[in-house]
């Protein structure tokens, strides 16, 4: 099992680079920068490559409604040149609000759209010259929508890797098993052990029964925070506004996918009053009445005893790369967790 890490967009990322040559030698494998509404992922993903030497980089993620596909692929091709091919392209769809509210995209579509984006990134990865005619995205633009004088055009460059690895963020049913079919990896939230496959089961095996064996084995990438010792155990609480933010406040009554996870898992109580409070403004009492017994299933908080049993478990639900968040009190002891974890994942 690979140990990646999430750098935080919200704010000190310089120093939160600093550090990553510390956890690098504590063996951590990958690091992944998301994309919300802050900084773009892509300078901070290049200043990581420079900073470092052999993690693994990736998009953890990037919208797929904000870039035109050819320009995601450059994107790639991009990171992966500087970074020596150490680079892994994660893609998702991200919500109404985001899009909508910021980016100024109608929100249509994601799973058509997601298909279209990985075909024409393999074409541009293969430097063949792209012509694309889907629903979608049309490539070169048909001349009666534009000037009439486009072609395809190939990659001018040669990328180090012809295929980059591709990990789909998806939660709801269809989007995992279109996960499943076409992409390397699939990126899941709060992901619960014991009752993952109930909830993706089926969903897995279907887009499975359709995949490529070329793509190899489903890598499955899950979050989940990090501490170790007799005397962390109140850190579970960290993830509680997160949990509220994403349950509550991520999408609208009846078009929060994250609300619809969590009924899923069997919350459905627990999920609409988190989501009346939070709508209601009233942030601190969602955060309260997020399920403990959902906190701790879906981390790696406790004594070493608990964590290695909890690590046992998400293996056995499949789980292939963890994406932990370091929460211990000091930088010497979220160190020292992330190699312990890192011996006992092998």
């Amino acid at each position: 099992m690979r140990i990646g890490m999430t750098l935080s967009y919200s704010g000190g990322f310089r120093a939160a680079v600093t550090t990553l040559g510390d956890y690098e030698k504590a063996g951590l494998d990958i690091v992944f920068v998301p994309e919300a509404y802050s900084f773009d992922a892509i300078s901070q993903l290049g200043f990581i490559a420079a900073r470092t030497e052999r993690l693994q980089i990736a998009s953890g993620i990037l919208q797929i409604y904000t870039r035109t596909p050819s320009l995601t692929a450059m994107t790639a091709a991009g990171l992966d040149h500087v970074s020596d091919g150490r680079f892994t392209l994660g893609l998702g769809a991200s919500g109404p609000q985001v899009i909508e509210g910021f980016h100024g995209q109608p929100y249509t579509a994601p799973l058509a759209r997601t298909r279209e984006i990985v075909e024409i990134c393999r074409a541009v990865w293969r430097r063949e010259p792209v012509v694309h005619e889907g629903r979608h995205y049309r490539i070169p633009l048909p001349a009666d929508e534009g000037t009439g004088l486009g072609k395809p055009l190939k990659l001018i460059n040669r990328p180090v890797r012809e295929r980059i690895p591709i990990v789909l963020a998806a939660i709801g049913p269809k989007n995992v098993a279109l996960a499943a079919e076409i992409a390397e990896g699939w990126m899941p939230m709060f992901f619960h052990p014991e009752k993952a496959h109930a909830v993706w089961g089926p969903a897995l095996a279907e887009g499975t029964a359709r995949r490529d064996p070329a793509l190899g084995p489903l890598d499955v990438v899950v979050s989940a925070p990090l501490a170790i010792g007799d005397d962390v155990d109140d850190l579970v609480d960290l993830a509680r506004p997160q949990l509220a933010l994403y349950m509550g406040g991520m999408g609208a009554r009846g078009r929060n996918f994250y609300h619809d996870l969590a009924c899923r898992y069997g919350y459905e109580a627990e999920a609409d009053t988190i989501q009346d409070l939070y709508l209601a403004g009233r942030k601190e009492a969602a955060a309260a009445a997020v399920p403990t017994d959902l906190l701790r299933a879906t981390s790696l908080i406790g004594p070493a005893s608990h964590v290695a049993e909890r690590l046992a478990a998400f293996g056995e639900a499949g789980v292939t790369t963890l994406r932990v968040s370091p929460a211990a009190g000091t930088h010497e002891r979220r160190i020292a967790d992330v190699e312990r974890l890192k011996s006992w994942a092998g």
